[in-house]
């Protein structure tokens, strides 16, 4: 079986979000470098460093489903049906939004909370990882003790007010041990393994 990872760029203050959930001082790494990559399950095509290519191509290659939350997945507008990394994404709400409950959705709504949206990612995923690409859900699953792995894609900016990475993770310590540090173009990526 996988890991349950967590993967997204960060500033350098901690803010994965501007106040009015902006990202794009956080996102031009992606088109900052001279290497294409085409990113799967979308038309997009970065321009990333050669290591963060690499890095990219490595951490996409092991994904097996996503995790995500409703707000997220409304922001997106559900990614016009077309999920990034073409994976089966499963989604934390209340509500499940009737418009995508059908067969053959890319989706699916998990309403009893992340422990059984994890529980089914991985059972989607087999042994692929999981990944989480919500700071919301992150932070549930960081307290409920789920997450293996963070990858923080750092940015060197500092946003100053938004939305915090690790805001509500609870009150106790987690202990991470760092694996891996790549420099990138615009970006430095941090690996990190949550020791239980």
């Amino acid at each position: 079986m996988g890991k349950v990872v967590f993967n997204m760029s960060m500033s350098l203050d901690g803010f994965v979000a501007g106040s009015n959930d902006e990202v794009d001082q956080l996102f031009g790494w992606y088109f900052s470098g001279d290497t294409e990559f085409p990113f799967p399950g979308s038309e997009y095509v970065f321009r990333v460093s050669p290591a963060s290519a690499e890095l990219l191509q490595e951490a996409i290659s092991t994904i097996g489903a996503m995790v995500t939350g409703r707000r997220n997945f409304n922001l997106a507008g559900g990614w016009g049906g077309k999920p990034p990394l073409g994976v089966h994404h499963f989604v934390v709400t209340h509500h499940p939004p009737q418009a995508w409950v059908k067969e053959g959705s890319p989706f699916t709504f998990v309403t009893d909370g992340v422990e059984r949206a994890i529980t089914q990612a991985r059972q989607a995923a087999g042994e692929k990882d999981v990944c989480i690409s919500s700071a919301n859900i992150l932070q549930q699953c960081l307290r409920a003790g789920l997450v293996d792995e963070l990858h923080l894609d750092v940015v060197p900016v500092l946003l100053g007010k938004g939305i915090r990475l690790f805001e509500l993770t609870g009150s106790e310590s987690i202990a991470l041990a760092i694996t891996r540090v790549v420099e990138g173009t615009g970006v430095t990526h941090l690996r990190y393994t949550v020791t239980k």
